[in-house]
């Protein structure tokens, strides 16, 4: 059975550790925004531009299905704060015969956001978190 899983949750809840521990390929948003770096021994750094957040999110998605027409485990780590934000990864699962799995990871081991999310953001983002039952 090819599996989809999507990790939803705010940023510092631990979904690219929990991607990492699921295995198969792991693919989020914030991928987009990584730069290889001139300094030693570090390979990438995070340069977010939140003017490329929707070819960010364009480009997880394009990844997802190459991956999905490699017929790979996939894991999709991005907030998805709204239902809608999953459905371009629903129909990909439709298209390509995948079993989805949608996971809120939530913190609760005191995790930092690693990208330096704003507080304020942190608060609206948790504000229009949807979950459906």
């Amino acid at each position: 059975m090819k599996e989809l899983f999507l990790l939803r949750g705010l940023p510092g809840s631990g979904k690219s550790t929990l991607a990492k521990s699921i295995g198969g390929m792991h693919v989020e948003a914030d991928m987009f925004f990584m730069e290889p770096s001139l300094e030693f021994r570090t390979v990438h750094t995070y340069k977010f531009d939140p003017s490329k957040l929707k070819e960010a999110h364009a480009w997880c998605q394009k990844t997802v299905e190459v991956c999905m027409l490699e017929g790979e485990k996939i894991t999709v780590s991005n907030t998805f704060t709204q239902e809608w934000e999953m459905q371009p990864y629903f129909d990909l699962a439709e298209k390509y015969g995948y079993r989805v799995y949608s996971l809120v990871v939530e913190n609760r081991h005191g995790g930092v956001n690693e990208h330096g999310v704003p507080e304020e953001k942190l608060v609206q983002m948790k504000n229009r978190f949807e979950i459906k039952l």
